[in-house]
């Protein structure tokens, strides 16, 4: 399995009471968001409510986009990940006990994915940050925002940088009232920080979305009628890309961390206990749902299970991602089933957006990137939900299900399998759109 990248000894972060732009959650999001301002010569702080350890050990996507492949390479967080990633040129898909394979670059026009997990993703991103980035403090709960304003436009006072071409830091002139962090930390107890800008990057259950009125939030859902469990297991891929398999029994997905170890799931009913599952069923059901009539007898290579643990299966938007000076990305604005390998994703075609837009207020003033920051995520958000909400109902075994929508989803998947333009239209979505601002 990766290990993580060597940290440098730091001397300890004084702490700080005002900052250019303060980010909550030092997950991928805010994480990278502090590295691409950092790099562009804007200061910013990030507040982690939990340990390093905790962070760098929580279990997630490990499906890359090519954008965000190409972000993390130019963001200087992707050397490690080049040395220990696997790259994928397609995806198998599984129907009808027959398989067919996705080619990605000769539909996509060149474009791949990596494999590569969230987990070594931020231990990089720490890493980088401890020796050579912004402020960064773990154990550092955020109790409450205010002073952030009200509905987006342009700012009209204050904000980040000038138009003088300098490209420095210039003199702040924060609105009035201030927008300010409290947090507590472990060690130094209540604590404040102001800002020019907020960044929610603290997921679902964070606070900052909750700072929005709730009058002004529109919250748009879809719950699905059936859970994922997954396992992480010391066994060696099957395949040497990932596999989708629809079946009567229920979907079933064979992925990868690394060489050695591999990244299975299960499409089973939602309040499933663990307890019931014991491994060896686990293993027996995947072989049974992943099998094929040109090889029935096939099996995967089984191995010791280190983790598992059942996923609910949910779609969830909330609009607007900004509300005055305060700004959502990721999980805090949007969550996608994991079908279509979209989060992780995601959050990082938001972080680039926002970098920009901080980077033009920055350098000449303008607020026209930040002013359109909702409007260009979530088009691009929507898109992804769609996709992985297509991809849930095309491979899943919805209890409701007739025999008629079952013949409906094997029909698509042939469709997918003979067609060249619903194979691309496939690849294309999977691979990744480009990350650019709203065209206007």
């Amino acid at each position: 399995m990766p290990t993580s990248a060597p940290t440098p000894a730091r001397t300890p972060t004084p702490t700080p009471t005002h900052t250019t732009v303060g980010i909550i959650g030092a997950g991928p999001a805010g994480l990278l968001l502090s590295r691409l301002l950092h790099n562009a010569g804007i200061d910013c702080v990030v507040l982690e409510s939990r340990d390093r350890a905790y962070i760098e050990q929580r279990q997630r996507a490990g499906i890359l986009e090519q954008s965000t492949v190409d972000v993390l390479r130019s963001a200087g967080a992707g050397e490690r990940m080049d040395r220990e990633g696997l790259p994928h040129d397609g995806i198998e898909l599984r129907y009808d006990r027959r398989s067919h394979r996705i080619e990605f670059p000769s539909l996509t026009g060149g474009r791949r994915v990596m494999v590569y997990a969230q987990t070594e993703i931020v231990k990089d991103l720490v890493a980088l940050q401890l020796a050579n980035g912004a402020p960064l403090f773990f154990e550092s709960e955020v109790t409450k925002i205010e002073g952030i304003g009200g509905i987006g436009g342009a700012d009209g006072i204050g904000g980040i940088g000038g138009a003088d071409g300098s490209g420095g830091t210039h003199d702040m002139k924060a609105p009035t009232p201030t927008p300010t962090i409290h947090y507590h930390h472990q060690d130094r107890g209540p604590t404040t920080l102001t800002c020019d800008y907020i960044v929610g990057c603290d997921g679902f259950h964070g606070v900052a979305r909750n700072a929005i009125p709730v009058e002004l939030r529109r919250t748009y859902e879809r719950t699905y009628p059936y859970s994922w469990l997954g396992i992480l297991a010391q066994a060696p891929p099957v395949y040497d890309e990932l596999i989708y398999a629809h079946s009567l029994r229920g979907f079933a997905l064979a992925s990868m961390r690394s060489p050695t170890v591999s990244r299975l799931y299960l499409q089973v009913p939602n309040g499933t206990d663990l307890a019931e599952w014991p491994d060896a069923r686990i293993w027996d059901e995947l072989d049974a749902r992943l099998a094929t009539g040109a090889d029935p007898g096939w099996k995967l290579e089984r191995g010791p299970v280190v983790a598992k643990s059942v996923l609910p299966m949910r779609s969830w938007v909330v609009e607007p991602m900004r509300y005055g000076r305060l700004l959502l990305a990721g999980d805090a604005a949007h969550i996608v089933p994991p079908t279509g390998a979209k989060g992780l994703n995601l959050a990082v075609a938001d972080v680039v957006v926002l970098a920009r837009a901080l980077v033009q207020r920055h350098v000449t003033g303008s607020t026209e990137l930040l002013d359109a920051y909702s409007e260009t995520c979530l088009r691009r958000v929507w898109r992804a939900e769609h996709f992985s909400y297509a991809m849930t109902e095309l491979l899943h075994t919805d209890p409701a299900h007739s025999a008629f929508e079952t013949r409906l989803q094997l029909s698509q998947l042939d469709r997918i399998a003979h067609s060249r333009h619903a194979a691309a239209e496939l690849a294309e979505n999977y691979t990744g759109l480009p990350i650019a601002p709203l065209s206007r």
